[in-house]
C-alpha cells in the first residue's frame, strides 16, 4: 500500500507543480533526461516537465540537445503535469502541433513575409497563414510595410482543410494583454503625469492616444500646440510615438485629458518685457469675426485688431474685405494685458505711417454708439435731449 500512495502523493504534488505555470507561457529549463521518446526537462525547484523528443531532433534525425542543455519552450498543458512544445515556441510547429495550438486557444510564433491584399502572408513553421490588416496589431498601421519581415506571436483563429488554410490574429494577443496590464496603467495615469503614448487615431478635434493596455486619453487640438492648430494631421499621424502630460483625470478614469502643449514654455510669459505700446511688428491674420481679425505676432502670440481700427468702406463689414485670412503686414500695439492674454492691434496702412489719429476717431465713434445704446429713449420728445447728452460726451473725450 505504501507504493501506490507514494505515486499518488508524487503525480499529486507534480500537478500542483504544473499549475504554476499558463497554457501559451515560454519558460526555459535544463534538461535532465532523454529517453526513446519522452525527454524530461527541470522547470525550477522540483518541477519536471515533459516534451517529444522528436522535438530536439534536426531535419536529419540527429538530436541537437544533450542532457545538461537549457532550452526554451511553450507550455501546451499543465493538466497532471507540465508538457512543452520547442517547435511551437521557435515557430517550427507541425501541422498537428498547430492544429493542437488551434484547439487550445495558444499562440504561436510566426514571421510576416510579405503584404498582400487586405492582410499579411504569414509563416508559421512550414505554413503559410493570413493576418488580415486590421488584425496584425490594435491600432491601424499608416505604413502596412513596417511589419514585413517582424516576428510576432499570433493566435490562429481558422483552421480550414488540414490546415491548408490557416488565418492568424496578433491583435487577439495583444488585446488580451491589454488587459491584463490595464489596471497597472491606470494607476500611473493620474493629472499633471507625463507618460508616452502612441497615436492611435487623428480626428478634426485632435487626436486619440495609447497610453498602454488600451488604456486611451484625447489630445484636443487646442492643447497640441501654442500656436492655432487649424489640421491635427499635419502634426500627428496614427502609430506615432508622443510624450503627453495628463490634464485631468474624470468619471473613474475613463475619460483622460491630454496636452502636448504644456511640455513646452508659454510664449506669453515673455510678452511683457518684449513687447511695448507704440511698437510696429510684423503679423499674420489667422482669422476673421464680426468685431475684427485676429493676428499671430509669433507662434503661439495672437492680437486683435479691431474691426473700427481698419479703413471704413461704408459698408458695416466693409473692412473684412480688404483683410483676407493669410495676410501678412505691420500692425502697431495700442494695447497689453499679458495676464489675460490679450493683445490690441492695428494696421499699419501703407505709405501712410501710423494714423494714431484714425484709430482714436474709430475708437471714438465706436464708444458714442455705446453710449447711444445704453441711453433710453423713453419718446420721441427726447430726441433732443439724447443729442444734447452725446454732444457732451463728445466735448468731454476731447477735452
Amino acid at each position: 500500500m505504501t507504493e501506490p500512495e507514494e505515486d499518488f502523493a508524487t503525480l499529486f504534488a507534480a500537478s500542483i507543480q504544473a499549475k504554476r505555470f499558463e497554457r501559451g507561457q515560454t519558460i526555459e529549463g535544463t534538461i535532465v533526461a532523454i529517453g526513446r521518446e519522452v525527454a524530461f526537462v527541470n522547470v525550477g525547484g522540483k518541477g519536471e516537465a515533459q516534451l517529444d523528443v522528436d522535438e530536439l531532433k534536426d531535419a536529419d534525425g540527429a538530436l541537437e540537445v544533450a542532457v545538461g542543455d537549457r532550452i526554451e519552450a511553450m507550455v501546451v498543458s499543465n493538466d497532471g503535469g507540465l508538457t512543452l512544445s520547442r517547435k511551437l515556441a521557435r515557430g517550427a510547429a507541425t501541422l498537428r502541433q498547430l492544429e493542437d495550438a488551434f484547439r487550445a486557444g495558444l499562440p504561436v510564433e510566426g514571421r510576416i513575409e510579405r503584404v498582400v491584399k487586405g492582410g499579411y502572408e504569414v509563416r508559421i513553421g512550414g505554413q503559410r497563414a493570413f493576418c488580415p490588416m486590421s488584425q496584425v496589431d490594435t491600432v491601424r498601421t499608416a505604413a502596412p510595410e513596417a511589419h514585413q519581415g517582424q516576428v510576432y506571436a499570433f493566435r490562429i483563429v481558422e483552421f480550414k482543410e488540414g490546415g491548408k488554410d490557416l488565418v492568424v490574429s496578433r491583435r487577439a494577443l495583444l488585446e488580451e494583454e491589454q488587459k491584463a496590464n490595464a489596471a497597472e496603467v491606470r494607476r500611473k495615469v493620474v493629472a499633471d503625469a507625463v507618460l508616452t503614448g502612441r497615436v492611435t487615431s487623428v480626428r478634426e478635434f485632435g487626436a486619440f492616444v495609447d497610453l498602454g493596455a488600451g488604456v486611451q486619453g484625447l489630445l484636443h487640438v487646442s492643447e497640441m500646440a501654442w500656436s492655432r492648430v487649424s489640421d491635427p494631421s499635419q502634426l500627428l499621424s496614427p502609430g506615432q510615438e508622443i510624450t503627453v502630460k495628463v490634464l485631468r483625470v474624470e468619471e473613474g478614469g475613463q475619460k483622460v485629458a491630454l496636452g502636448l502643449k504644456q511640455l513646452s514654455a508659454d510664449p506669453w510669459t515673455t510678452v511683457q518685457g518684449s513687447y511695448a505700446v507704440g511698437q510696429v511688428r510684423a503679423g499674420r491674420v489667422t482669422r476673421l469675426a464680426d468685431f475684427g481679425a485676429f493676428v499671430e505676432l509669433e507662434p503661439g502670440v495672437e492680437g486683435l485688431a479691431h474691426a473700427s481700427t481698419f479703413t471704413p468702406t461704408g459698408r458695416a463689414d466693409g473692412w473684412s474685405r480688404t483683410v483676407p485670412v493669410g495676410m501678412t503686414g505691420s500692425f502697431e500695439v495700442l494695447s497689453i494685458e499679458p495676464e489675460k492674454k490679450r493683445i490690441g492691434l492695428a494696421l499699419v496702412q501703407e505709405g501712410a505711417g501710423v494714423s494714431r489719429k484714425a484709430v482714436e476717431s474709430a475708437a471714438e465713434a465706436e464708444e458714442l454708439r455705446d453710449y447711444a445704446a445704453r441711453t433710453k429713449v423713453e419718446s420721441s420728445g427726447a430726441i433732443g435731449s439724447l443729442a444734447d447728452k452725446l454732444r457732451g460726451a463728445l466735448d468731454t473725450r476731447r477735452k
